[in-house]
């Protein structure tokens, strides 16, 4: 007997469909799906948040110096004529940033081999692509979604059963973040 349910698709398709729901349940906080697959999402996202909880304050903050192009008040960067060619004028900016120990960099990756990359849209913006933006889900499950689940042990997820889907009766649950 498997360790796991097949859920009448190939391996690859099966891969790519648990990785999109895990990804989808982690970035939304919640999904609506068949019985099965929930359960099945549950053990991989479960698994990524007691990753998260463990090495969430494995890092170490560091001052570093920056070039940031220097920017007037549309937002566009201020260019000078040197040598008869246009540049962009840098400032210097001292920034802090997190710099992740070994332990987390190795979690982090471990995240990103199961996460998909996801885009968000503004809904001012919508449909133009200028204003979407990266989102980096393993910084969202270290920074946002650990902190809330220090405290427990496990059971990060719930399945709350909605009932029957209409087309061919399979169980429909709702699968969200405790």
């Amino acid at each position: 007997m498997a360790g796991y349910r097949k859920l009448g698709k190939t391996s690859s398709q099966r891969k790519a469909l648990l990785r999109n729901q895990v990804t989808a349940l982690l970035h939304n906080g919640k999904i609506v799906t068949t019985e099965a697959r929930a359960k099945e999402v549950r053990k991989i996202a479960e698994g990524l948040i007691a990753l998260a909880v463990k090495e969430k304050d494995n890092f170490e903050t560091v001052k570093v110096t920056a070039k940031v192009p220097r920017k007037d008040k549309d937002g566009k960067r201020v260019k000078e004529v040197v040598n008869g060619k246009k540049v962009t004028v840098y400032d210097e900016v001292e920034k802090e940033i997190k710099k992740d120990l070994p332990s987390r960099l190795h979690a982090r990756r471990q995240m990103l081999k199961v996460l998909y990359p996801v885009k968000e849209v503004p809904a001012a913006g919508a449909g133009r692509k200028k204003n979407t933006k990266q989102v980096d889900l393993p910084a969202k499950l270290f920074d946002e979604i650990a902190p809330k689940y220090v405290s427990r042990n496990g059971g990060y997820t719930r399945i709350v059963k909605i009932g029957l889907r209409k087309g061919d009766g399979a169980m429909e649950v709702l699968l969200e973040l405790v």
